[in-house]
């Protein structure tokens, strides 16, 4: 992999997670936006701008993330299977239940004090749907939010990319002797949005065309001939507003609106990812040559561990507190996420110079 496509992966990385931020951030009514998600709230200029990004143009990013990690992972698959799994187990699991301990943890002091204990049951984002503080759950109930039911949601990616290296030897031989039989039925079950526990489509289909485009040495640096960036862009952005338009406006209780909601929204993310990849190559260049932005990038993994379940209670509270403030849904949105990433990389650099030792082991040995 030369240099420039390196520095390509790292910023989108790094971009993909302090997006995540953003999608994670809404403070919409609906405390979970799905593809094919209604809005039971009046359509404002607030509720549209959330909904647009955090459930529409933001949405590229764990397909992307796992197309380079498919990519990657195809490159490097000379090495011994034993010593890959070995390591990867080091990279993501063992952060995976650091990360969840930590959650379980900020949540469980949050519950001692009145004031945050309030925060946190409003907040509601315990995903076994029971905002009872764990002193009431008990320790039988605590176990199944440490394996699977993870307050820190955002760490079934890293569950489910461990899954795809552990079975890597058979995507590989799929991609690489049916892959028009592969692609499509991986492909299929991404449409549908088929998720099972471990088992799902989004990550499969993306993480496969990431070793697909690396075994048949497809060039990532430049777009086809064919490729008209100008027209991604506007399919791109018109699906997605066209489909947040929708979300307010059709039955929740038709069968039409989950699939016309759940196709606008499968559209828009490989043009998504076209259009972004495609046009940033300026961008790119003139970060990477930045001292400040190759440093922050160093705590990506550091920011994608830390920012669930705090920036739900921060959230919450900014709401609850800033009611007062005009336009202060839309205020909190644009500035919370941002500030909280800022807090999560200061706490990472400071956690890096002191603990490095500690902050090798939450990361995974990233960002040395």
């Amino acid at each position: 992999m030369n240099r420039t496509l390196s520095h390509k992966f790292r910023f989108f990385t790094f971009l993909c997670i302090t997006l995540l931020v953003y999608v994670h951030g809404y403070n919409l009514n609906n405390a979970y936006l799905a593809p094919f998600t209604t809005m039971d709230e009046r359509l404002t200029f607030t509720t549209f701008f959330e909904y647009l990004f955090a459930n529409g143009l933001l949405r590229f990013r764990i397909p992307l993330l796992f197309l380079i990690s498919g990519y990657i992972y195809s490159l490097y698959d000379t090495r011994p299977y034993k010593a890959q799994i070995k390591r990867r187990f080091k990279s993501l699991i063992i952060p995976y239940f650091i990360w969840s301990s930590f959650a379980l943890l900020l949540t469980f002091f949050l519950q001692q004090i009145p004031f945050t204990a309030n925060i946190v049951y409003t907040a509601a984002v315990d995903q076994l749907g029971d905002n009872r503080p764990y002193t009431e759950i008990g320790w039988h109930g605590i176990l199944p939010r440490l394996l699977w039911g993870n307050i820190a949601y955002q760490m079934w990616f890293i569950l489910v990319l461990f899954v795809y290296n552990l079975i890597y030897p058979l995507i590989r031989w799929m991609v690489l002797r049916i892959p028009y039989i592969w692609l499509p039925f991986a492909g299929f079950l991404w449409y549908i949005h088929f998720n099972i526990g471990l088992a799902e489509g989004q990550g499969l289909l993306f993480f496969s065309l990431g070793v697909w485009i690396e075994k048949r040495n497809i060039s990532v640096e430049k777009p086809p001939a064919w490729l008209s960036i100008g027209h991604a862009w506007i399919f791109f952005v018109g699906v997605c507003i066209v489909k947040t338009f929708m979300a307010f406006e059709l039955d929740p209780g038709e069968m039409s609106t989950y699939f016309i909601l759940l196709t606008l929204y499968q559209l828009s993310i490989p043009a998504g990812i076209v259009a972004i990849w495609f046009s940033s190559d300026k961008v790119v260049q003139w970060l990477s040559a930045k001292k400040w932005f190759q440093r922050a990038a160093g705590y990506s993994f550091f920011l994608y561990g830390m920012h669930i379940p705090l920036l739900a209670y921060v959230m919450q509270a900014a709401v609850m507190y800033l009611d007062k403030i005009p336009e202060y849904r839309l205020l909190t949105y644009l500035f919370v996420p941002a500030l909280l990433a800022l807090f999560c990389i200061a706490v990472g650099m400071l956690l890096k110079k002191t603990m490095p030792k500690v902050y090798a082991v939450v990361t995974g040995g990233r960002g040395f």
